[in-house]
This record gives structure tokens, sequence and C-alpha cells, in this order.
């Protein structure tokens, strides 16, 4: 099984090129030229238009989340502190709360971050293309929910064979992640054994495989598709 090799950008056209724009993989350079053509050329901010709302049912799978109330109640009483209403500058009462006020604001300023939950893992994205092929997927890893969200960009799967994600750690056997499902949006749930090597760092490749997937728990068809999870 050969995967392509991580060379920067695949050749994909401006398709693929908006695709990955709104995605967040481009690198700073490879962003400023995609503003500025967003700005310049009509066709190509419709195709970012376009790929913007295609990816939002995979956002909408992954919902926001709230931070704990007691983050904003500790925010709240720091920064909006009653002030008396009477006799403020000449209260000794007042310059003792605010001398309170002042050490209890430090103290919620060294505590938050132990009251605050873990940051959920940031997502990661891959683009998955290779030499020879014009199978071409974009996918967000969202460790926090163990789920990956598959766009797929170009390419059609022969009649009777099915599309099958895999994880490749090293050189370490491939790892089946299940068969894609069919359509343009795909979720898949990931295994927890799976999700941390996936959050370690790894390579995701697609095969072509007989319908149902492969039948020895191997790659058996060509991989179609390949690349590298990156942090977004």
């Amino acid at each position: 099984m050969t995967l392509a090799q991580d060379d920067g950008p695949k050749p994909g056209g401006d398709d693929l090129f908006a695709a990955e724009y709104v995605l967040g993989v481009l690198d700073a350079d490879e962003r400023e030229i995609a503003s500025r053509r967003i700005d310049a050329d009509a066709t190509f901010a419709r195709l970012v238009d376009a790929w913007e709302a295609r990816f939002s049912p995979m956002a909408a799978a992954y919902p926001e989340t709230e931070p704990p109330i007691r983050v904003k109640e500790a925010l709240d009483r720091r920064l909006f502190v009653a002030e008396p209403r009477f006799g403020l500058w000449s209260s000794l009462a007042f310059w003792r709360g605010l001398a309170a006020a002042s050490v209890a604001a430090l103290a919620i300023t060294i505590a938050v971050p132990y009251l605050n939950p873990p940051l959920e893992p940031p997502q990661l994205v891959a683009s998955l293309t290779a030499d020879g092929s014009d199978v071409r997927y974009l996918a967000v890893y969202d460790a926090a929910h163990r789920k990956i969200g598959l766009s797929h960009v170009s390419g059609e799967r022969a009649a009777g064979k099915d599309f099958e994600l895999w994880m490749i750690e090293g050189k370490n056997a491939p790892v089946s992640m299940g068969i894609i499902p069919a359509g343009q949006i795909a979720h898949m749930t990931i295994a927890p054994a799976v999700q941390e090597k996936l959050a370690q760092g790894a390579v995701l490749a697609v095969s072509l495989e007989p319908a149902g997937g492969s039948p020895t728990g191997q790659p058996t068809g060509p991989v179609v598709a390949a690349g590298d999870l990156k942090s977004i």
C-alpha cells in the first residue's frame, strides 16, 4: 500500500482551495492569498460561500459547550461590584470593602484556572488526496465527541465497491475506522482506543474495498486518498 507523501498543498483547483480555506488548513501565506481572491474574484468568493454552506451540517453535529455557571458568577462579582449610594469617598466601610474586593478579585484570578474544567481537545482536520486519484475528502475530527465528519469533494466509488476509512499510526498496521457512508457529508463515531491514537497524530487513508468493507481486516484495494491530521 502506497500513501501520498505530505509535500504541501496538492493540486486540486479552486474548489479544493476554497474548501481548505473554509476548514482553516491553509498556512498564513495561502490564507492571505485566498482572502485577497475573495475580495477580487467573485467566482472564487462564491466557491467559499458554497463550502461554508456545505460544511454547516457538519458543524451542527458538534454542539457548543457552555462554561460552568460559577465562572460567569465569579466574573460578574469581579467586574460589576455594586457601589454604595451615599458617602462613598468618606466611607471607611467603602475603603475596607474595596480592599476586600481587591483581595477577592486576586483570589478569583488565581482560582479561576483551577475552577475551569480542562479545555476540550482541539479539532483536527485533514485534506485526503492521492496522486493519480480523483477521490478527495476533507475530514474534521472532533476529539471531544469522538466523531469524524467527512465532506466528499470529488471522485466516485465504483459499482459494488465501498470506501473504507483507515487510521495509520507510524509503521503499525492500518486500523479500520469503518465504511464511509455515501453522501456529500458523513459522520463516523470513533472507538475510544482509536481516539487516543488519533490525538497523538496519525494519517487517515481511504481505500477502495468490496461492498461491506475489507474481508481481511486490512486494506485489500488501492489507497485512493490519504492525509495527515492537523490542529486548527
